[in-house]
């Protein structure tokens, strides 16, 4: 019995990393509307700065939010951590065993730095590492006080990572990396900020002190953070499935619109929550919209994409593709990355080469997303040349 041991592997920790993942957004989402949702009427209780009632699955329930925190602790406290934790540690684990274990064909992009596997993954590491590192120092900063600068100074970060990563690795594994640094940025200010000043507010609880104030807006502020990034993060790290995110040399264009729609998205729903209306709902929508067309339409930007290039025939395109494609796409793949036909597609025919003629055009001429890493030295020509093809509707040789 032959068992596929890293797609099995991959499959478990990606169910994990579903399952967690939308646990914790699940709850940072709903978290955050309690949050905004706060209102005060008269009568409330000493230290309550806000309540809020809800209705769900046929009951009432009734939340309120104390500014610092209660006159005494409460015999019973849920805490929300464990969400995040195993979010993060199932993706790197993810990440570990698609993109380190196969780096040749997944974070390798020999046409930018011809690393060794180790230096590919030791930079990879780099990147999160300092990401958060940096991350943390603005926060920390007196640019951190104002929240419209840090915003601004958190956007120019991530961008400038996406571009240098795009600058070293693959299209695709760039993007999937910042995904990573973002989602280990939001980890980050869990673990070491938003936990550790609540443990801080339940230690003073404890010893009969005054908690400080400073602590809960601190982690109110990272808690934000977290909120506004939820969105771009998710398109990151769904991004390897979607080429035309990918593969372009201005792709870090690409990053900083998905983090704009992102933030203008969730910024329409924290102010609704909030009790917003009028103008204050009314320009998200129209805003983000726009910027989705500028997204489609620089994503779909191809630079000398319209040179013409002559027709070749079915033969020299059926050439180019098993020159290019059958070490993966084989019965038999001798990739070692690949213990299967990515897919289930095998370019062994021509007859499977023109039913796969639109996946081709997309991965392999438009976004250049294949083949991965280019380990066979495609050369644009040869893409011109089967897109040529292709577009005129892969006519066969004449007999």
């Amino acid at each position: 019995m032959d068992i596929a041991v890293m797609d099995w592997a991959a499959m478990l920790f990606r169910w994990l990393h579903i399952t967690t993942g939308i646990a914790w957004i699940g709850s940072s989402f709903f978290f955050v509307f309690l949050d905004l949702s706060l209102r005060k009427p008269v009568g409330l209780a000493k230290g309550v700065s806000g309540d809020s009632w809800m209705v769900h699955g046929g009951g009432f329930y009734h939340s309120q939010k104390y500014m610092v925190a209660p006159e005494h602790m409460p015999e019973e406290l849920h805490w929300f951590k464990y969400e995040a934790y195993f979010t993060w540690i199932s993706g790197i684990g993810l990440m570990g065993i698609m993109y380190y274990w196969g780096a040749e064909s997944f974070l390798i992009d020999a046409d930018k730095v011809a690393f060794e596997p180790w230096q590919a993954i030791a930079a990879s590491l780099m990147f999160l590492v300092f990401g958060w590192v940096f991350y943390d120092l603005i926060c920390k900063s007196p640019l951190g006080e104002k929240t419209s600068t840090l915003a601004v100074c958190v956007f120019i970060l991530i961008v400038g990572a996406s571009w240098g990563l795009l600058e070293v690795f693959s299209g695709r594994a760039a993007f999937l990396h910042i995904g990573a640094i973002v989602g280990s940025m939001m980890v980050g200010n869990v673990f070491f900020v938003i936990i550790p000043n609540q443990k801080r507010v339940v230690a003073a609880l404890k010893a009969g002190e005054t908690p400080d104030p400073a602590l809960g807006m601190q982690a109110k502020q990272r808690s934000t953070h977290n909120n506004y990034l939820t969105l771009p993060v998710l398109l990151m790290m769904i991004s390897n499935h979607y080429p035309v995110l990918f593969g372009q040399a201005h792709s870090w264009v690409i990053i900083a619109l998905i983090l704009l729609i992102g933030g203008v998205v969730r910024h329409y729903f924290n102010t609704s929550h909030a009790g917003g209306s009028g103008r204050a709902v009314q320009w998200q929508w129209p805003l983000a919209s726009l910027l989705v067309v500028v997204l489609i339409v620089v994503a779909s930007y191809q630079p000398g994409g319209d040179r013409k290039s002559e027709l070749i025939s079915a033969t020299d395109a059926l050439a180019i593709v098993q020159t290019h494609c059958v070490s993966c796409h084989a019965a038999r793949p001798t990739d070692k990355d690949f213990e299967d036909a990515p897919g289930g597609i095998k370019f062994e025919s021509m007859e499977a080469v023109r039913k796969n003629g639109a996946r081709i055009l997309n991965q392999v001429v438009l976004s250049k997303a294949m083949p991965l890493g280019n380990k066979s030295k495609m050369s644009d020509k040869e893409r011109q040349q089967l897109g040529a093809w292709i577009r005129a509707g892969m006519p066969l040789d004449e007999k």
